[in-house]
């Protein structure tokens, strides 16, 4: 369950209902979960608590989709997943390898997402867009300039500023699921003490 309380259909202001009519149809989300991607739909159950939030999230999800980007949506898709794996989403990661296949990307791409850094499948501006996702995940934002300009060699400013702005957005979401443990990031802390053998906990070389 996640850890802030979710707000049933009964209870949601009405700017809510559109967003639970498209993903669960008359159901109440909390009595009955589950969206058509096997997901719970925790994570728009929780985001009702504000109606102003929702809505604004919901607003970048049009934003990213909409005609009007000029971004390949291919090179989009590589770098959101890359950022669910980077930033330990399994929500994000599970979700945007589901979007990856609608936008016709190779099961051999996504399968070597986790691992692009020794990856042979993908072109010099696929590897390209996986290195600044590292870069703003795990460097928060500090891209050396071989990787810039590796961006620049295939990109305009504005496909750049498109890319950045898409991928920061997915690792906020990242962030948010696990803080949250919504959806897929409902999971058991990994990284606990493993007991040693016996009564005693201490130490031993």
């Amino acid at each position: 369950m996640p850890r802030l309380r979710q707000v049933p259909r009964a209870d949601a202001d009405p700017r809510v209902i559109p967003f639970y009519d498209l993903l669960f149809g008359e159901r109440d989300p909390v009595a009955e979960p589950g969206t058509a991607t096997g997901t719970p739909g925790d994570w728009w159950t929780v985001f009702a608590l504000i109606p102003e939030i929702l809505e604004h999230a919901g607003a970048g999800f049009l934003l990213y989709r909409s005609p009007q980007r000029l971004l390949d949506p291919t090179l989009r898709e590589l770098a959101q997943t890359r950022v669910g794996w980077a930033r330990a989403s399994q929500f994000v990661y599970s979700q945007h390898c589901k979007s990856c296949r609608e936008f016709g990307i190779a099961e051999e791409k996504i399968a070597a997402i986790a691992h692009w850094q020794v990856a042979d499948c993908f072109s010099p501006i696929e590897r390209a867009v996986l290195a600044y996702t590292d870069a703003l995940v795990h460097d928060g934002g500090r891209v050396a300039d071989g990787v810039f300009d590796a961006l620049r060699q295939e990109l305009s400013d504005e496909e750049i500023l498109e890319l950045t702005y898409i991928t920061a957005l997915y690792d906020m979401h990242g962030v948010m699921s696990r803080a949250l443990r919504t959806e897929f990031d409902d999971r058991d802390e990994p990284i606990v003490e493993v007991p040693a053998p016996g009564d005693d906990q201490t130490f031993r070389l």
